[in-house]
Parts: structure tokens; C-alpha cells; sequence
């Protein structure tokens, strides 16, 4: 691990993927506090302008707020973990534009994900939401959401402002409807799966969708 944090201190990338971790817990300590449990200056994360953060494969159940302070990152990476929930400071993140939560044990995205005004890509899938957040329709750099295997029973009227919206995936969820305000809003769609669901038909307009080359919508039943 020590050749990965010091590596990062020159790449601005720290991969920590597949360590059996079950916490971060000096990554984003300020110096004296690593100092205060023994750890070298080299180790200590405060500041580097990390980049890139993947910490997949892991056992972690928490992050702290002080996430808040990695403020040039991009790319968040905490697939196949235990997350439960994210910390509000997500939304805290100027430059974040790839942020990648898929298959954790989350319930819930916070609002302040709204504050999140770079994000380009959202991957939630495999986690235990019964709702997308409101504020998620301020991201109006969203291109790519995927949301697949939750517990959804309905998207956010506010996505329609998600105008740049080209991939998204809701399969195997408990959608009963897609929306035509939605539909309307998305011009850019290429991409669409809501296959899996409980989908009775599709709105009127969504013919409109010129764009669309992909969809699929296998297994919708009541």
C-alpha cells in the first residue's frame, strides 16, 4: 500500500481496488493527524491533488465527511463494497465527474448530490434504492445514469432537466411507467434498458426519441 499512496502523490490516481479494506482511514486525514498515529508525511494524502479514486472490491462499510476534501477529483470508484449510505459530502465535490457506487448495500443517494454540477456519469446499480433524489435533475451534465437492480417504483419528474441524458439503465426495477415529461426532455437518448420491470406501455411521444438506437424492454409485465 505504501507504493500506491506514494505513487499517487506523482499520478494524482490512487487504485486500492481488491485489499479486503474495511475503512479509509488516514486517506483523507490533515498531516498532523497522521502524524499523531504514527504515519509518514510520504502517506499522507492532504495535499496531493488526487485525481482518481478507486477503492473497488473492498469491505468498506462508511466513508467520512472529510471526503469533502479531495477537491479535485474526477473519478470516485466504490463498487462491490458495504457502503449503506454516502456521505453528504459527495455533493461537496467541484470536479467530480465519474462517480461509481454500483453493487454496495446503499438506500438512499443524498440531495446534496445535486451540488455535484460536473457530473457526467452516476452508477448505483445493485444497491437497495427505493427512490432517486429530486436534486439529481440539477446535475445538468448527466450523461450516462444507471440505476439498474433497485427498488424503483417511479424517476424523478426533476430528471427532465438532465437535457444531456444519452444512457439510461432502470432494469430490474418496479417502474410502472416512464414518463412523457421525460421523454420529452430527453432528446439526446441513445440508450435505453428498462427491461425487467412492471411497464404497461410507453408515453405517446416517445417516438420522439430520434436519437434512440438501443432499447430494451424484455420482461415488463403486471
Amino acid at each position: 500500500m505504501d507504493r500506491a499512496l506514494k505513487a499517487a502523490r506523482a499520478s494524482g490516481s490512487l487504485n486500492l481496488s481488491n485489499r479486503s479494506l474495511r475503512q479509509v482511514p488516514f486517506l483523507l486525514e490533515a498531516a498532523s493527524s497522521c502524524n499523531a498515529q504514527g504515519l509518514a508525511d510520504s502517506l499522507c494524502l492532504q495535499a496531493v491533488e488526487l485525481q482518481k479514486l478507486i477503492l473497488a472490491h473492498n469491505e468498506i462499510e462508511s466513508l467520512k465527511e472529510d471526503l469533502r476534501n479531495l477537491t479535485q477529483l474526477t473519478v470516485l470508484n466504490l463498487s462491490n463494497n458495504k457502503l449503506q449510505e454516502l456521505p453528504s459530502a459527495v455533493g461537496e465535490l467541484p470536479m467530480l465527474k465519474s462517480l461509481d457506487v454500483s453493487f454496495n448495500l446503499i438506500t438512499r443517494i443524498p440531495e446534496e448530490i445535486g451540488s455535484a454540477s460536473s457530473l457526467v456519469k452516476l452508477d448505483a446499480s445493485g444497491n437497495k434504492l427505493s427512490e432517486l433524489p429530486s436534486s439529481l435533475g440539477r446535475c445538468s451534465e448527466l450523461s450516462d445514469l444507471k440505476v439498474s437492480n433497485n427498488c424503483l417504483n417511479s424517476l424523478p419528474e426533476e430528471l427532465a432537466r438532465c437535457s444531456k441524458l444519452s444512457k439510461l439503465d432502470v432494469e430490474g426495477n418496479k417502474l410502472h411507467i416512464l414518463s412523457g415529461n421525460l421523454v420529452a426532455s430527453w432528446t439526446k437518448l441513445t440508450e435505453l434498458n428498462a427491461s425487467k420491470n412492471l411497464l404497461s406501455g410507453l408515453p405517446d411521444n416517445f417516438g420522439s426519441l430520434s436519437k434512440l438506437i438501443r432499447l430494451d424492454l424484455h420482461q415488463n409485465s403486471q
